[in-house]
């Protein structure tokens, strides 16, 4: 037997394959000192306590100096989240987010009296602050914002109670990440070759693209069998959570988790149904995948197991991380010379920690600190590794672009907008790689990729999306989340979506309790409704050039400037309708025509 293939430790990792962390702290001590001053700055704010509403010149001075401040926590929490994800196992990075974390929610604490102040001046006196201190309309867009939600801040001292309970909060997102990223491991299954390797969350999706059906039985039931032996755990872990966004949503006065959520971001609610009622309108174009995919497969049942596997296996490609660097900057040359600049020196600077290792953060992301972006991979030179360089490289220059044109106080574009720029990346390497490929079953993979893609970030993201709209009115009619009732609804979801030509096996019903978006507070719909905005952007991009490229890079370059709604139909594209929505899923229609004509 040869030996386990197994995830090396950070130690083993090159350097040249780990992001530069020392590019935001040269020392600890810097870190420190950044952490002394950040409490310092959040002093200098409650020493402003009860003058805000007084004068222009106070409003403005706390305005600065809170700008300061969200800069430098921004930081020094960024820099331990990064070295805590590189190996969330290590004790000293463990020690180092906790500190980031308690120092923050101090901060928040201190300076809790703010918003309230602001609040309560009247929109004349405010706008007279505006003409007497003209440098405070540099605050201008971020106080609107601030005050459009002025009927969900509370009193001061209820406002510093909230802060405080802030890192409570967290409990169960913290400890689902240790749980999911450091503690839960899975046996090892044996490859086509019948060698031992190592199931993780880095290599189980390579492992259910197999070709061999009884490496992704095995890689599946490794995987769910393990979250199966947690179960209760997790969701009690899910129900905590969902309890702590209704203490925060019933706290601030809405109706309910979803209104609170989407109320920060400035999106309407809406928005969200929308999507979920334009997918069931279009969920035949889904079960008809699956009827191709299940006789393309030839087989008797289809299995959950079986919904990675490329439909043209003998195309599969080994794609190595440079060939992949090259081919995204290829693709997106389309969006100018500045944008193929900039995204060079991420590649050449190490803003990416590329492959997985012992303890690594699963998954992938880009954080957009100030000095420069910072992108997580496991990459497993994969062809679904390749568009997820693509997808966070877009995240990375929305960021960079949005930094480097927006004052500080308006530089964080919200998260409805967030996979918009990463999708349309990956949209526009499909384009470049269908443009040059002439071989028939070569196209017909990339094909079926892109129809992947669809199935897994619109059908599958809206399924998630659903699910926790489901939980979250559940728990607020008063149901428990038990594990039970986790399993049934999100068997059911399963069901709907895929069909009647689907097997819908009992392992499935647990992958609730190994999605960490779930944690992030209705975070997962945007990828669906972001998907959809890309696809028209991209095709925009291809099809008018010079103008809708101006257009898309000022949306990339607004940041917060704007509401996410508007910064969008600025670049072309109208979120309040279903109408993107609907035709993404036409495109996917004539995908499979084409792929039902190519497989003949």
């Amino acid at each position: 037997m040869s030996e386990s293939k197994k995830a090396p430790m950070r130690s083993e990792v090159a350097k040249k394959d780990t992001w530069a962390v020392e590019d935001m702290y040269a020392t600890r001590q810097d870190w420190e000192a950044d952490l002394v001053k950040a409490g310092e700055l959040a002093r200098q704010e409650a020493g402003l306590c009860g003058k805000l509403a007084g004068s222009a010149q106070a409003l403005l001075e706390f305005c600065r100096l809170d700008e300061k401040l969200d800069c430098i926590l921004d930081n020094a929490y960024g820099y331990t989240s990064r070295i805590n994800d590189q190996d969330t196992a290590d004790a000293q990075g463990q020690e180092m987010e906790a500190k980031a974390m308690s120092q923050y929610v101090e901060c928040s604490a201190l300076t809790a009296f703010a918003r309230p102040e602001i609040l309560s001046i009247s929109d004349e006196k405010l706008e007279a602050f505006y003409q007497e201190e003209k440098e405070l309309g540099a605050y201008r867009r971020s106080i609107a914002d601030m005050r459009r939600s002025r009927e969900h801040v509370l009193s001061p001292e209820l406002e510093k109670l909230l802060a405080d309970v802030g890192e409570m909060a967290r409990t169960p997102d913290s400890v689902y990440g240790m749980l999911n990223n450091a503690d839960l491991t899975f046996p090892s299954i044996k490859n086509e070759k019948g060698e031992e390797v190592e199931v993780t969350h880095g290599s189980f999706i390579p492992l259910m693209e197999s070709a061999d059906r009884n490496v992704r039985k095995a890689a599946f039931e490794s995987l769910y069998h393990t979250y199966q032996k947690v179960i209760n755990t997790s969701a009690s872990l899910l129900n905590g959570q969902v309890n702590q966004l209704k203490f925060f949503a019933r706290a601030r006065k809405y109706p309910n988790t979803m209104d609170a959520s989407l109320d920060r971001t400035n999106v309407p609610v809406s928005v969200y149904k929308n999507l979920i009622q334009a997918v069931h309108e279009d969920i035949g174009v889904l079960h008809r995948y699956m009827r191709l995919r299940k006789k393309l497969l030839g087989v008797d049942e289809l299995h959950m197991y079986d919904l990675y596997t490329p439909l043209v296996a003998d195309a599969d490609v080994r794609v190595p991380f440079e060939e992949a660097k090259q081919a995204v900057l290829e693709a997106t040359a389309v969006l100018g010379s500045e944008y193929t600049k900039v995204l060079k020196e991420g590649f050449e600077n190490r803003w990416i920690d590329v492959y997985e290792n012992k303890g690594k953060r699963s998954g992938a992301y880009s954080a957009g600190q100030l000095v420069h972006p910072y992108v997580l991979l496991n990459y497993a030179d994969t062809l679904d590794s390749e568009f997820t360089l693509a997808h966070e490289m877009g995240h990375a220059m929305h960021s960079w672009l949005s930094n480097n044109n927006q004052a500080p106080v308006d530089r964080n574009y919200v998260i409805f907008v967030a996979e918009v720029a990463s999708t349309c990346n990956e949209s526009l390497l499909m384009q470049h790689l269908l443009k040059k490929t002439t071989d028939k079953r070569t196209r017909a993979y990339l094909i079926n990729y892109f129809m992947e893609q669809f199935r897994t970030t619109l059908y599958r993201q809206t399924m998630f999306a659903e699910f926790e709209m489901l939980i979250n009115e559940a728990s607020e009619r008063g149901e428990s989340l038990t594990a039970e009732r986790l399993n049934r609804m999100y068997h059911d979801l399963n069901a709907f979506y895929y069909g009647e030509d689907m097997v819908i096996d009992e392992e499935i019903d647990v992958e609730w309790a190994r999605i960490p978006h779930f944690y992030y507070n209705f975070y997962v719909f945007q990828y669906a409704t972001g998907f959809s905005a890309a696809m028209a952007l991209s095709e925009r991009i291809l099809e008018e050039g010079e103008p809708a490229v101006k257009d898309y890079l000022e949306f990339l370059s607004g940041g917060c400037s704007r509401d996410p709604i508007s910064l969008l139909k600025g670049a072309g594209v109208d979120m309040r309708t279903a109408q993107p929505i609907h035709k993404a899923l036409a495109l996917f229609d004539s995908l499979l025509d084409e792929m039902e004509a190519l497989m003949e």
